[in-house]
């Protein structure tokens, strides 16, 4: 039968397809010309910062593994196409002259060149651009350091699991993915031309056909019998049990020998696809394939369950003790948990102190701290902004400084360039970019007191005693550079460097101006970076400007966070940076993290919400990935003036840290080069802390049997200062730099401090502090509560100031009208073998925008007992008695309110005392005082507000005094 000859494939005539090509010549520069512009910068920043070694080892990796992936996994589908192609049938029958195969088969017969090179070469990009994302697995696995660490299964350094295996499963999925795609490439082009017909009943198939298709299969099932073989060590990471990571007894005692079974039998029917190339039917390997599958069925997922089901299930505790102990073991290992560095001390949390033990504490009474960094940024704003083009971050900083002699913890902030703060003409792109470049100043206040009581002052107390150092004031902490370059704030890129008499010179301050000196910076001295960086920002006025000439530069990547990421992505880094002043300079200090996803036997910890907290609004968050293996081996600085990024070794010791030193040799400075002054500013990370403090919420606990049962378990409180906080689902409550005592201990120590408080109750189970001075940095201390008392926790506690009387009916009087309260930080402080909890209370007149927190009463807490006063002495007299609050340096220290304990009711004025006239005049300077402050508080009258509750005070004492105390 006669068929009709397949149509012509239509020519494109010569100018279009001219100008078709050089459309696309013009579409591929635009789209490769933005990358080698990113590709340029990127090599000018890290050669601005010094870390291009960083910049080109990670490139020279990616480009090999994209190359080699591409051309594995290309490669692997062009020589399969090939060999198809190569046997094909000599002769194709035509099943009629519709047949859509012929037509297919003449296009590509047509442009066979073309089809066989552009198929492998576009499923090699996809796959190469696949796999140069994996280039922290490739040099982890050759540069890998040993633990010295053996795994309890296998006896294998821990190294092999975190180093080794990664790669070698990265390297078999990608072997497994080129010969399966290689198998539907081989499918299709025998198909195409012949080899495979679907014709008749059974259809039919080439012996070249067959044999190909058969060794790609054969080849699978081997891999996976190798797939097999690395399982069985994967057990170790497994997540079988909702309770503990691990390989658990069903894992060692069924999945373990499954894995094994599995692997033979893969093992057999890899065999009999081989043996059908020399055969013609598929009988065998189709036997083997379905022995393959009814096994990974049944001895795979059914012997699993069943054993977990009827051997585990009914003995748990005793069955899985093995795995929960190596669990245990493997997690205080992984995240620095172990007996050498948290010792766990008992604590009664109970005390009749009397008033001479308490003055006694020179640790930690007289460094209580009165001011929450959370709730200070716009009193800090308001007060020492200067200008509306500066700004103080969401949250400020705690550290610790030694003045006059003096150690004690300060509430600290740069005062940066905030970009969004510009308004007006300034931000026209003069002003935003070659006029305002920089910040200026540090502004850090005494965190355990304030100017004076708020009512001793006519409502201008309760605020910070600044000490400021910029370019016209120099504080108690002196700093010779005060200029800030590179902060939290500042977004944009700044030109620097204009000569004297230029139109456009950098604002400093008091109208005065300023010409950059530090080495920060890209310059923009030569025509052709200018051109670059032009297009790269989008601004023509970059090459045109007058004033940018040839000592100007450029400053870009301003952000410590990011910087310290880019010149070392393989660190996790904290979200929280801070600044600190070291040999005079202002310095951010950045913690890096090393990370693992996978240490045997340890337990994966999710860390986006491991470090959630009530304040995490405040401070970046970190990846939501999980981990199980976590250390703060990195402290990285960068200098606020010039940029400078450094990285300091921090954990000697730790061999991921060891194993990226190898990789970016130099770029790490060991620990003998930081500084005495720089290492007294360190401070125990708050990320890290949170990660061990839900861990030791469990890991506390190292029987078997007592983990298993739960029993012992903690919880990490919830914020009981934020509003609608009232149980364990809400918002974490954070932990807390302090400057404090612990029990046993000469002097107080700066710590980063949590309560704990029972599983899903809210009595306080533990108190946690990490040490941050040098001499004993990193010593975590739990103290723990006997488990048959019920001291309250901070949710308690909150609820007890609160549902006092007197505290409820003045701060009820407090927030009428335009006047707002915030409860600061509500700290726990273990004094005097008890426990004291000590909050804040400020206010701030609502609806103005130029209002800011006040610190007016301050909350305190000892065995039940309740302190309320403007004055932290007073109030910790009213717990005590008198003379427990001598050392307390807080300023002022105004006419005390009356104390109570929450179970004595509070005067009623309109009693009026009775016949006792001494009682009815108080009782009458007392409604007297209450109106005074509402009309004080309906008008906005801070200053009024401050003398009426003076004179409510005097009222209340005089009430109590008639009436007998």
């Amino acid at each position: 039968m006669a068929t009709r000859p397949p149509a012509a494939v239509p020519s494109i005539p010569r100018r279009p397809r001219i100008l078709l090509i050089i459309a696309a010549i013009v579409v591929v520069l635009f789209l490769g010309g933005s990358r080698l512009i990113d590709f340029y910068v990127n090599w000018l920043w890290y050669g601005e910062v010094g870390f291009r070694s960083v910049f080109s080892t990670v490139l020279f990796t990616r480009t090999v593994q994209f190359v080699l992936g591409g051309l594995l996994i290309g490669g692997l589908v062009w020589l399969s196409m090939w060999l198809a192609y190569r046997f094909r049938p000599v002769f194709v029958p035509v099943s009629g002259p519709e047949d859509p195969i012929a037509r297919y088969r003449t296009v590509i017969i047509q442009r066979l060149r073309l089809f066989a090179i552009a198929i492998p070469v576009v499923v090699g990009l996809i796959a190469g651009l696949a796999a140069q994302g994996d280039w922290q697995t490739v040099q982890m696995f050759l540069h890998g350091t040993s633990f010295g660490i053996t795994d309890p299964q296998f006896g294998k350094d821990v190294s092999f699991y975190t180093f080794d295996l990664p790669f070698y499963r990265l390297l078999l999925d990608w072997v497994m993915v080129g010969v399966a795609l290689s198998f539907v490439a081989a499918l299709i082009t025998h198909y195409l031309f012949g080899g495979i017909r679907l014709a008749g009943r059974s259809g039919q198939i080439s012996s070249a056909a067959r044999a190909h298709l058969a060794s790609l299969a054969g080849v699978f099932v081997l891999l996976k019998a190798l797939a097999y073989f690395f399982d069985r060590y994967e057990l170790l990471f497994s997540d079988r049990n909702p309770n503990f990571n691990g390989a658990t007894y069903t894992d060692l005692n069924a999945v373990m020998p499954a894995k094994l079974i599995l692997l033979f039998i893969s093992l057999i029917c890899a065999i009999a696809f081989f043996v059908s190339i020399f055969r013609r039917n598929l009988q065998l390997p189709a036997i083997a394939l379905v022995l393959l599958v009814l096994s990974s069925v049944l001895v795979g997922a059914a012997w699993p369950a069943i054993l977990q089901q009827f051997v585990v299930g009914p003995n748990a505790n005793e069955r899985e003790a093995l795995s929960i102990s190596r669990n245990i073991e493997a997690t205080q290992q992984a995240f620095g948990l172990t007996d050498d560095k948290v010792t766990i001390e008992p604590y009664s949390g109970t005390s009749t102190a009397t008033p001479a033990a308490v003055r006694a504490d020179t640790s930690t009474i007289p460094n209580i701290r009165l001011l929450d960094p959370a709730k200070l940024t716009k009193t800090f704003t308001q007060l020492q902004q200067r200008r509306n083009f500066y700004g103080f971050p969401d949250k400020l900083d705690i550290d610790r400084y030694t003045v006059n002699n003096q150690t004690q913890d300060y509430v600290v902030a740069a005062r940066e360039l905030d970009s969004s703060g510009l308004v007006g003409n300034q931000t026209d792109w003069i002003n935003r970019h070659l006029v305002y470049t920089h910040g200026n100043g540090f502004v850090a206040a005494p965190a355990n007191k304030v100017n004076a009581a708020l009512e001793d002052t006519g409502g201008r107390g309760g605020l910070p005693e600044f000490t400021v150092s910029d370019t016209s004031t120099k504080g108690a902490i002196d700093v010779t550079q005060p200029r800030i370059y590179y902060g939290e704030l500042i977004k944009d890129y700044s030109i620097v460097g204009a000569e004297p008499g230029a139109a456009a010179r950098e604002y400093d301050s008091d109208s005065h101006q300023y010409t950059y000196t530090g080495k920060g910076g890209v310059s923009l001295g030569n025509f052709f970076n200018r051109l670059v960086f032009a297009v790269d920002n989008g601004e023509i006025r970059i090459l045109f400007n007058d004033s940018i000439n040839d000592e100007s530069k450029i400053i870009f990547n301003r952000d410590p966070l990011e910087r310290v990421k880019n010149v070392a992505p393989w660190l996790t880094v904290d979200g929280d940076p801070y600044p600190a002043v070291v040999d005079g300079k202002i310095q951010w200090i950045v913690d890096g993290y090393t990370t693992l996803k996978q240490y045997p036997y340890a337990q994966q910890v999710p860390l986006g919400d491991a470090t959630r907290d009530s304040l995490q609004g405040g401070v970046q968050r970190l990846p939501d990935t999980d981990v199980s293996y976590l250390r703060n081996s990195v402290k990285a600085t960068v200098d606020a003036y010039d940029g400078t990024v450094t990285l300091y070794e921090f954990d000697d010791k730790d061999p991921v840290l060891k194993t990226w030193e190898k990789v970016f040799p130099g770029t790490v400075q060991p620990s003998s080069a930081i500084s005495p002054e720089l290492r007294e500013h360190f401070r125990y990370p708050e990320d890290q802390f949170k990660v061990q403090r839900q861990l030791l919420t469990r890991y506390h606990v190292t029987d078997p049997g007592e983990f298993f049962s739960t029993v012992s378990f903690w919880d990490v409180p919830s914020d009981p200062t934020v509003q609608g906080n009232t149980g364990s689902g809400q918002e974490p409550q954070p932990p807390y730099y302090l400057l404090a005592g612990l029990p046993n201990q000469e002097g107080a120590s700066f710590q980063l401090t949590s309560a704990l408080v029972s599983l899903q109750r809210q009595f306080l189970a533990a108190y946690m502090t990490a040490d941050s001075d040098p001499e004993n940095y990193g010593k975590i201390t739990i103290l723990q509560l006997p488990a048959d008392t019920q001291t309250l926790g901070p949710q308690q506690v909150q609820a007890q100031f609160l549902g006092s009387p007197t505290v409820s009916q003045e701060l009820n009087l407090l927030r009428q009208n335009q006047t707002t309260i915030d409860y600061g930080n509500l700290l726990t402080l273990p004094v005097a073998g008890g426990l004291l909890y000590v909050e804040p209370v400020y206010i701030e007149r609502a609806g103005q925008d130029s209002s800011y927190p006040q610190l007016a009463r301050v909350l305190v807490s000892y065995g039940g007992r309740v302190g309320y006063d403007a004055n932290l002495a007073t109030a910790l007299d009213q717990v005590f008695g008198a003379g427990a609050g001598g050392g307390v340096t807080q300023g002022g220290g105004g006419n005390p309110p009356p104390t109570d304990t929450g179970t004595n009711p509070p005067p009623n004025p309109g009693a009026g005392g009775g016949s006792n006239p001494a009682a009815t005049a108080a009782a009458a300077e007392i409604s007297q005082a209450l109106n005074q402050l509402k009309s004080a508080q309906q008008s906005g009258d801070f200053q009024g507000q401050g003398q009426a509750l003076a004179a409510l005070d005097a009222a209340v004492k005089k009430f109590q005094a008639a009436q007998g105390g």
